[in-house]
């Protein structure tokens, strides 16, 4: 009997460890063709000739008439303050998104999922209702109003009612790009750290730093991407004051009006650069967060077989 049992182990084993055969739930051929065609198709309509389209308005009449649109001084003055505008919201933003993402990810607390909700707030909320809000709170008759005006401080119509706003639309990015990561790479490392002595800083510096630099770079992007390119609550609590609150979108708006076609494709051939170059670096990070996930899971592959 046991010799008849010897020789049903191997067979049980190899049957247990051959690989089923695949089965083939690819589409037919003629249908990825169509779908491929349908994607490009819409591509084509709905990216790549509006795009070529800015460039070409921007630049049918000639590049000297393309620059002076772009060094005029209200322009210059909306380049500036976009700039501003993105320089400090950009910041805070990486700031709040690191200490949430930390709290979120490393820590249990009553409250965390109202926190959570509290991220996600921006991204259900209009963007012209957050240019409301700070209205309600800082207008002549909102809630601060009058003390602000007593006091002789503007917020809004000026550039603190700007960065307010642009704030507000862009704080998720950073905490949401990093949430999920920190979650997923757990607090072992971070624990170790801490036994073996490390200070928290330092712990934070040399543990934690280097395994989310890519994706705290691929929020801080996509938050500046946004905070250039808002429109709705800028336009809120801004005034639309030239040469003063007006940002790149909100001038690119006042030109059209006017009919002054060529400058406004110009400013907006400006704004259409830096989603390109986003583009470019977004899908760079990707990548690198792909090469890292694959690294990433190979250890910890190699550390189970050991």
């Amino acid at each position: 009997m046991s010799a008849v049992l010897e020789n049903i182990k191997p067979a049980d084993a190899t049957v247990a460890q051959a690989p089923r055969k695949a089965t083939n739930t690819l589409e037919p051929g003629w249908v990825r063709y169509v779908l491929i065609a349908v994607a490009l198709i819409f591509l084509t309509l709905f990216l790549f000739v509006p795009l070529v389209a800015v460039f070409a308005e921007a630049l049918k009449n000639g590049w000297d008439v393309y620059k002076e649109a772009i060094l005029e001084p209200d322009a210059l003055a909306a380049i500036k303050l976009t700039l501003i505008a993105a320089g400090i919201s950009v910041p805070l933003n990486l700031v709040f998104g690191v200490a949430a993402a930390w709290c979120i990810a490393k820590f249990d607390f009553r409250g965390k999922s109202v926190l959570l909700t509290l991220i996600d707030l921006p991204f259900s909320v209009s963007p012209v209702i957050a240019g409301l809000i700070y209205v309600l709170m800082f207008g002549s008759q909102g809630w601060f109003g009058p003390w602000l005006m007593d006091h002789d401080i503007k917020i809004l119509f000026a550039v603190p009612g700007i960065v307010l706003a642009t704030v507000f639309i862009t704080f998720p990015f950073v905490a949401r790009e990093l949430i999920p990561l920190m979650q997923a790479q757990g607090s072992e490392e971070e624990e170790a750290a801490l036994v073996l002595g490390a200070s928290g800083w330092a712990t934070f510096r040399r543990v934690t730093l280097p395994n989310i630099k890519w994706g705290l770079l691929y929020g801080v992007i996509l938050c500046n991407a946004r905070a250039m390119g808002e429109f709705g609550a800028v336009s809120v609590v801004s005034g639309h004051i030239r040469g003063e609150t007006n940002t790149m979108p909100l001038q690119v708006e006042i030109l059209y009006n006017e009919y002054n076609f060529t400058a406004a494709f110009a400013i907006a051939s400006l704004l259409a650069l830096l989603a390109l170059v986003t583009l470019a670096v977004k899908s760079f990070i990707e990548w690198r967060l792909h090469q890292n996930r694959k690294v990433n899971a190979q250890m910890q592959a190699n550390t189970t077989e050991h």
